[in-house]
């Protein structure tokens, strides 16, 4: 059998994965996680700034998160942003610190969750879907071009769903994991 250098679909089917992964853990799963914050972006200093760049973020209990913000000048620009990020958290400020609480998940919101990791897990599906195809037409092309053999186009062609069935398992556990977590 010839060789074919899967590298790239793997690094496809890699990058979906930790695209789930980071997705993952932005939803919020009824414990308080700085993740959570991560895609929060503060107008400071005259752009937008990710909340990480001038703020840190520290779990002080299973539903609550310190922001402390290296600028005290920001505490209220951390707030709006916070708060605009319409994340269902409250945010109560000292002067210092902002305190991010979050509400007890009511069994409406976790099936929403719910939902909403399915609709992740799908995109990621997708991924792993559109590098397949580009592999399967490679190989195609390649054996067009006579660089493979029939046999040698279908070994590869069993090989890579090989792949695609382990990186659909790899993705099917994490969201069983997470929606496992938000059952909780």
């Amino acid at each position: 059998m010839a060789n074919y250098d899967f590298k790239i679909v793997d690094g496809k089917f890699a990058a979906a994965r930790e695209w789930l992964g980071k997705e993952y853990r932005g939803l919020r799963t009824g414990r308080a996680a700085p993740a959570i914050l991560d895609g929060i972006s503060v107008s400071a200093y005259g752009s937008m700034t990710p909340l990480k760049g001038v703020a840190n973020v520290s779990v002080e209990d299973a539903r609550t998160l310190r922001v402390t913000s290296y600028d005290a000048g920001l505490i209220k620009d951390i707030e709006r942003a916070i708060t605009a990020a319409n994340l269902g958290v409250g945010t109560t400020s000292d002067g210092a610190n902002i305190r991010v609480t979050f509400p007890e998940l009511t069994s409406e919101r976790r099936e929403q969750l719910v939902k909403l990791a399915k609709g992740k897990l799908e995109e990621a599906r997708t991924t792993v879907r559109v590098a397949r195809d580009e592999a399967w037409k490679d190989i195609q092309t390649k054996e067009k071009e006579g660089v493979l053999t029939e046999d040698d186009k279908f070994a590869l062609k069993e090989e890579l769903q090989k792949k695609v069935d382990a990186a659909n398992g790899e993705l099917e556990k994490a969201f069983e994991s997470k929606e496992a977590e938000m059952s909780s």
